[in-house]
C-alpha cells in the first residue's frame, strides 16, 4: 500500500498547490529529499523540467496543463507526483476537506523559498478501539504534529504515535463504559495531545467551525 503523503507547494500568491507521494511518508523523507535542484523529489539534480513546471505551478497553472511538461517518456521519476491532484488551495482547505488522516501517514508544506515542514497525521477516528463506535470520518477527522530533528532523523516520531495510540485505546473504553460521548473523546485526545507535544512542536487541529485550531505555536 505504500506510505502515503500529501506535498502542498505555496505559490507566489500564497495559495498552495496539492500533490501526491506514494511513498514519500516513510521515515518522513521527504523533509530532505525535496529541495530547489530537486522540487518532487527524485534522485535527478539537474531537473530543469521539474524547475520549470514548480515555477509555473507557483504562477497560477493548472491541473490540466500539465500534461504537456510530462510527455518526455525519458523523464526521470520522482517521489512526488509532478501533476496535483489540486490547485489554488489554502492550507485550512487541504487539511479540513483533502487531507485523509487514516489513509496518509503525513504531511509536507513546502514554502517558495523551499522550507519543508513535516507533518505526522494522527487520526481520531476509533472504530477500531471501540464496540460502540462502528465508522469514524477520515477526512479531516484528526490532528497534526510536526516532529524534532537531530542529524537528520526524525526524534521521537514512533514514540509519538504510540502514545497516542494508547490514548485512543483509554478513549475507546470510555467510549464503551458510557464514561465519555463522542465529544467529550474528541475533547480528550485533543488535550492529551497538546500536553504530549507541549512547546517542542506544533500541533495543528482541524475544527468544524475555523479549520485550523493552534495547540501550540512553535515551529521545531
Amino acid at each position: 500500500m505504500g506510505h502515503r503523503a500529501l506535498v502542498a507547494y505555496e505559490r507566489t500568491d500564497g495559495q498552495y498547490t496539492l500533490h501526491y507521494s506514494q511513498w514519500g511518508a516513510a521515515n518522513l523523507k521527504l523533509k530532505h529529499r525535496i529541495s530547489a535542484e530537486s522540487p518532487f523529489g527524485g534522485d535527478d539534480t539537474d531537473s530543469k523540467w521539474a524547475k520549470q513546471l514548480l515555477a509555473e505551478l507557483a504562477d497560477g497553472l493548472e491541473a490540466d496543463a500539465v500534461d504537456g511538461y510530462l510527455a518526455d517518456e525519458d523523464r526521470p521519476s520522482t517521489v512526488v507526483e509532478p501533476k496535483p491532484r489540486a490547485t489554488g488551495l489554502t492550507l485550512d482547505e487541504i487539511v479540513a476537506d483533502h487531507l485523509d488522516y487514516l489513509h496518509h501517514e503525513a504531511f509536507f508544506v513546502v514554502s517558495t523559498t523551499f522550507e519543508v515542514t513535516a507533518y505526522r497525521t494522527l487520526w481520531f477516528g476509533l472504530q477500531y478501539e471501540s464496540e460502540t463506535v462502528k465508522q469514524g470520518e477520515t477526512v479531516g477527522n484528526g490532528a497534526l504534529a510536526t516532529v524534532r530533528w537531530y542529524d537528520g532523523e526524525p526524534v521521537g516520531d514512533g514514540h509519538l504515535q504510540g502514545q497516542f495510540a494508547a490514548f485512543k485505546d483509554v478513549v475507546g473504553d470510555m467510549l464503551d463504559k458510557g464514561v465519555f460521548t463522542p465529544s467529550t473523546a474528541r475533547q480528550y485526545l485533543k488535550r492529551k495531545l497538546a500536553e504530549r507535544v507541549g512547546d517542542r512542536q506544533e500541533l495543528r487541529i482541524p475544527t468544524g467551525e475555523s479549520p485550523f485550531e493552534k495547540a501550540s505555536l512553535n515551529r521545531s
